[in-house]
């Protein structure tokens, strides 16, 4: 058995030699390296921060202090130490290891964490709380009490939740102290002023002149007791590496560092020193995104979070990697198809927030630089400046993952929506994302965004309709318009067919024998928003003749096709909605308000999608299979409509019984 097995919390780490420690890294990497070859992952940013998380867990007691992840991406290493490396086999599935911290899985993970520049403002509130409680480390007081540590990185200090964290924190008068994660990246290259600080403090003599006088002290220092016995001197090395001009004094934060973040004593000196502080500070470290393996640190980037991957390795080619293939994403076809608009029309300007290559905005940027920006994390600024943009007559689209719109809902409201403005949102990843779980999913767009006035909803559903839906957007000058699309492959099943235009509030209908409803009338319509319209004709295809059931692509969630629903619910036709998104305030939500405003029969409408519950991580087909909204689930619910309005049929027009005489 090796070490990493044997690891179930800081006790386990603190009961270790340096030399030990120094392999237990080795092992951790070479696990998670392992197992993100099998099944895709965050990479990159798990291997930069190994000898931080020893580091962490040798200096204090997670068991009782806190532990406060920011970006939870980076807690692999956190969660193989803490009794959980028999999970990674089945990482990010349900049976397995969740990608970001989950308290289900230990009480070591305080938040289920996935979106940037939230944890130090959690650690102030469990600082204060602990205060209040009298747990609170204190060096006279309360010695034994609990230490509170912030880990913050991949560039989310620019995060303006990270901002205001970081200027309360300040105002603590007490031991708290911040982690800042300097790998020089987000998930592509950070962008900012404030990324441009930290560039100049890393190549700045400080850090290299510390990391040399560490290394030449601690080579002095013989046998084991080299971390003890150099602890006796931390205090002073501490001393030189204050940085008395640092942007974080500014938020009354003493400053150490950069240190080296893969250098264990180095890291468990200044720890150390920092667990028996008093007041609130800043240790920055300086890491390497991908450490340890070569191509990934060649290209974070690209191995931030890769599918599964081949690795071959020949003295005449070197090192080939090779990703698991996949069909067509609607992420590419979004890319290419803002290279169309913006080639067409100079009017047209993007921007992404941090997610160049994840948005496909990464193919705009380099073709289009003048009208492209990567606004790096921060999703509220980002909105605002494409209101701006909108103010002066251009036409701004952003490119934003479902889930991270919702960090910018204030702005889409009051500096779009609000003036009338036409804002353009690109929403990749909407409804579920698999292996990222619940954390990630975009299960709530619509429900936010039809609350505002004069927005047009849209969903794709292959990539012909993609290209329609942006084009559709482009000429939309009346407010704000958002489109949706999933983590998923293009369908080709409508590729050869022609694919009209988009009209605001009118469906598509897909089943063309259906066309004139009193000539060809259904059992049932299924009004289906986005995607799910192709499991839905798949559905149909599986049901056979003995089901009549015509399909709409609904194409709008605001406004939906007030006619068709009209026409459907007064000839007493089931209307069967399904949608990849919740359905509290979703699609189906505003075909049911749509019904009774025209006072027709809302009981003819069932409504598929999202349960109200969290669905965790696992594969998008079995997520989808689990809220009945694949083909197997779609089919089921449209027997079960069509065999309950039979029976209601039959039953009405059943002659009544004579009176017993």
């Amino acid at each position: 058995m090796g070490l990493l097995e044997r690891m179930n919390g800081s006790a386990d780490i603190r009961a270790l030699s340096l030399d030990q420690l120094e392999a237990l890294a080795a092992e951790i990497r070479a696990a998670i390296i392992e197992q993100v070859q099998k099944t895709g992952g965050h990479l990159a940013p798990n291997l930069g921060v190994v000898e931080l998380t020893l580091a962490m867990h040798y200096v204090f007691d997670f068991a009782h202090d806190r532990l406060l992840f920011d970006v939870g991406h980076q807690c692999y290493p956190h969660k193989l130490i803490t009794g959980r490396s028999h999970l990674l086999k089945d990482l990010r599935t349900s049976r397995g290891m969740s990608g970001f911290p989950e308290p289900s899985e230990s009480n070591y993970d305080l938040f289920r964490v996935g979106h940037a520049g939230t944890g130090i403002s959690t650690a102030v509130g469990m600082a204060r709380g602990d205060t209040l409680a009298g747990e609170a480390y204190d060096p006279q007081s309360n010695p034994e009490g609990r230490r509170v540590v912030s880990l913050i990185g991949d560039a989310s200090i620019a995060n303006g939740v990270a901002m205001e964290g970081l200027n309360n924190a300040g105002t603590l008068k007490r031991q708290f102290l911040v982690i800042l994660n300097d790998n020089g990246m987000s998930i592509s290259k950070p962008q900012g002023a404030l990324a441009g600080y930290f560039d100049r403090v890393r190549v700045s003599h400080t850090y290299s002149d510390l990391k040399k006088s560490a290394k030449g002290f601690l080579d002095r220092i013989p046998g084991g007791d080299v971390i003890r016995e150099a602890y006796h001197k931390a205090g002073e090395m501490t001393k030189t590496l204050i940085h008395e001009g640092s942007w974080f004094e500014h938020f009354n934060l003493l400053t150490v560092g950069p240190i080296d973040g893969h250098h264990l004593p180095t890291l468990i000196e200044f720890l150390t020193e920092a667990r028996d502080m008093d007041r609130p500070m800043v240790l920055h470290v300086k890491t390497i995104k991908g450490k340890g393996l070569d191509f990934a640190e060649a290209d974070a980037t690209k191995f931030h979070s890769p599918k599964a991957f081949s690795v071959a390795r020949t003295e005449a080619q070197g090192c080939r990697v090779e990703m698991k293939s996949g069909g067509r994403s609607f992420t590419a076809a979004f890319g290419d198809a803002m290279d169309d608009l913006m080639t067409r029309d100079e009017k047209v300007v993007a921007c992404t927030a941090a997610m160049p290559d994840g948005t496909g905005i990464s193919k705009v940027i380099d073709k289009h630089p003048d009208r492209v920006w990567d606004t790096g994390i921060c999703e509220s600024h980002a909105l605002d400046m494409m209101a701006g943009l909108a103010k002066t007559g251009f036409k701004p689209f952003f490119a934003v993952y479902s889930t991270f719109l919702q960090r910018a809902f204030d702005q889409a409201f009051q500096e779009a929506a609000l003036q009338g403005l036409p804002v353009r949102l690109c929403l990749d990843r909407a409804g579920l994302v698999g292996g990222d779980g619940a954390v990630h999913h975009g299960f709530c767009d619509v429900s936010i965004l039809r609350t505002l006035p004069d927005a047009a909803l849209l969903a794709a559903i292959d990539e012909p309709s993609l290209l329609a839906a942006l084009e559709f957007m482009r000429t939309y000058d009346e407010g704000l318009s958002a489109l949706r699309y999933p983590r998923d492959d293009v369908s080709a099943r409508f590729a050869s067919e022609p694919c009209p235009a988009f009209e605001l509030g009118k469906a598509r209908l897909l089943t063309g024998a259906f066309e004139d409803l009193d000539e060809a009338r259904p059992q049932a319509a299924v009004l289906a928003f986005g995607t799910p319209a192709i499991d839905a004709m798949k559905a149909v295809d599986d049901l056979g003749a003995e089901y009549e059931v015509a399909v709409w692509d609904a194409r709008f969630a605001k406004p939906v096709d007030r006619e068709l629903i009209a026409r459907l619910l007064g000839r007493r036709i089931p209307i069967i909605t399904v949608e990849d998104h919740t359905t509290i305030g979703g699609f189906g939500s505003a075909v049911l308000e749509s019904a009774q405003e025209q006072g027709l029969d809302a009981s003819l409408v069932t409504r598929l999608g999202l349960p109200d519950e969290w669905i965790v991580q696992d594969s998008r087909a079995v997520q989808l299979a689990k809220a009945g909204i694949d083909a197997a689930g779609i089919a089921r619910t449209i027997r079960a409509v069509v065999d309950a309005e039979s029976e209601r049929r039959a039953s009405r027009a059943a002659p009544e019984p004579a009176p017993a005489t």
